[in-house]
C-alpha cells in the first residue's frame, strides 16, 4: 500500500476516564499491529465531569453524586479492573481518594505536545491516577509528573500558577461536545472516520487500514 501522508488520529478523551486509560493502550496496540502504516496521533481535551470545581472533590463525594453511593460503584469498578488487567494495566480504584478537575492535567498534555511528548504525559498522568492513587488536584504532583517526562519543573510550576491555555483547553472541549461527542474515548481517523469507545485493538487497526487505503470516507 502506497501511503503518501500519515493517518491523523485525534483522540478525544479525559485523564480520569477509565475507558480512555484502556482505550489509549488499545490504540497503541492497534498501531503496532500495522507497522507499515504511518500515523500521527493528537490528544484532544474533554471534560468527563465539567461540573467538578478546580480544587476537585473527594472520590466518595463524586461516586455518591454520580452513582448514588461508593458501594454502588463496586461492581462497575470490578468490570473496569478486569478489562484493564486484560491489557496489562492496573486499575486500583481503592487507591483513588480524590476526583480532580482536569483542566491542569490537559494543560500539561498540551505543553508536552510542544516537545513531542504528549503520549508520555498523558500516560504518566493516567498511571498516577488509576494505578498509583496520585492526587491530581495537587500542584506538586502535577509538576513532578511533568518533570518525569522531561518538562522543566520550574517552568511548569510557574505556568500552572497562571491561566495559560485554560481558555484554549475549555474551548476545545466545548467544540468536541458541540460536534456531538458525548462519550469518550473517541478516535477520529483522518478527520472523517469516528470510532466511539475503547474498541479492541484489531478493530482499531482495521479502521486505520481502511482510512490509510482511502476506503473510509464517511464518519461512523
Amino acid at each position: 500500500m502506497l501511503q503518501t501522508q500519515p493517518v491523523r488520529i485525534d483522540v478525544v478523551s479525559d485523564i480520569v476516564c477509565p475507558w480512555c486509560f484502556i482505550g489509549k493502550h488499545r490504540l497503541e496496540a492497534a498501531i503496532a499491529l500495522r507497522p507499515d502504516i504511518k500515523v500521527e496521533v493528537h490528544y484532544r481535551p474533554y471534560f468527563l465531569n465539567d461540573w467538578i470545581p478546580r480544587e476537585g472533590i473527594s472520590r466518595d463525594e463524586y461516586l455518591t453524586k454520580k452513582f448514588g453511593s461508593p458501594a454502588r460503584y463496586k461492581d462497575i469498578a470490578k468490570r473496569v479492573q478486569a478489562a484493564a488487567a486484560e491489557e496489562g494495566l492496573v486499575y486500583a480504584s481503592d487507591k483513588m481518594k480524590s476526583q480532580p478537575n482536569t483542566v491542569d492535567a490537559h494543560r500539561l498534555i498540551r505543553w508536552a505536545d510542544a516537545i513531542g511528548k504528549a503520549p508520555q504525559m498523558k500516560q504518566r498522568l493516567m498511571d498516577l491516577y488509576f494505578t498509583e492513587g496520585g492526587d491530581l488536584t495537587q500542584r506538586d504532583v502535577l509538576v513532578q509528573a511533568a518533570a518525569d517526562i522531561g518538562l522543566n519543573a520550574d517552568t511548569v510550576r510557574a505556568d500552572l500558577a497562571t491561566d495559560k491555555d485554560v481558555d484554549a483547553i475549555e474551548a476545545e472541549s466545548q467544540e468536541a461536545k458541540q460536534a456531538g461527542i458525548e462519550g469518550v474515548p473517541c478516535f477520529i481517523l483522518g478527520g472523517k472516520f469516528a470510532i466511539s469507545g475503547a474498541q479492541p485493538a484489531e478493530y482499531l487497526a482495521q479502521a486505520i487500514e481502511r482510512v490509510a487505503s482511502g476506503e473510509a470516507d464517511a464518519a461512523e
